[in-house]
């Protein structure tokens, strides 16, 4: 396997596992009230490691997309079709950001209905317009063979590597009797 493909199968890992968590959570609190979820409790530990996880993991795809507009500036001239479509797909809706609030407002979620809609809300957004976003710039971006680019882009080392896979072990751990993350904690 080459560098290349290296990066890209880390940030596959990743959006996987942010899928996964993401799920994971919202099927596990969608019928809890949030004054349910005691401190120290279980659930509040699963919640809290979800959280944990997917902010680390959507910051670190929101300054990806950062890196790949600033990359995309500086190569491509303004009237190049391939700058012209990619600062189109990093302008859609789905941006990280965007998935961080909807996390953030499922976190205030007050009351058995409002929680249960603020993550059903986070799920939907995540799976759709998140993940449809993503696709897009998986697909533009799939042709780009070069090495620095990826490194430059993905941001990847092996401390963000070992950090992404102790947080998604620590979610895996926690997870409540009945609800389980496809793959296992350290597989990529």
């Amino acid at each position: 396997m080459n560098e290349v493909q290296l990066i890209r199968s880390q940030l596959g890992a990743e959006r996987r596992h942010a899928s996964e968590v993401a799920n994971a959570c919202a099927t596990a609190l969608a019928g809890v009230a949030a004054d349910q979820v005691t401190a120290g409790s279980p659930l509040a530990e699963f919640r809290q490691a979800c959280v944990d996880y997917l902010v680390c993991v959507l910051a670190w795809f929101e300054e990806r997309d950062q890196r790949l507009a600033d990359l995309t500036r500086a190569r491509l001239k303004p009237e190049d079709l391939v700058r012209h479509t990619l600062e189109e797909v990093l302008s859609c809706r789905g941006r990280s950001r965007e998935a961080l609030e909807k996390l953030e407002a499922a976190l205030a979620g007050v009351g058995a209905r409002r929680a249960r809609d603020s993550w059903r809300e986070f799920a939907e957004y995540f799976n759709g317009a998140w993940s449809a976003r993503r696709d897009a710039l998986d697909a533009l971006v799939a042709a780009d063979s070069r090495p620095a680019d990826w490194r430059a882009v993905g941001g990847i080392d092996a401390d963000s590597i070992l950090e992404e896979r102790r947080r998604y072990a620590l979610v895996c751990e926690r997870a409540p009797p009945g609800i389980t993350l496809a793959a296992a904690p350290g597989e990529p």
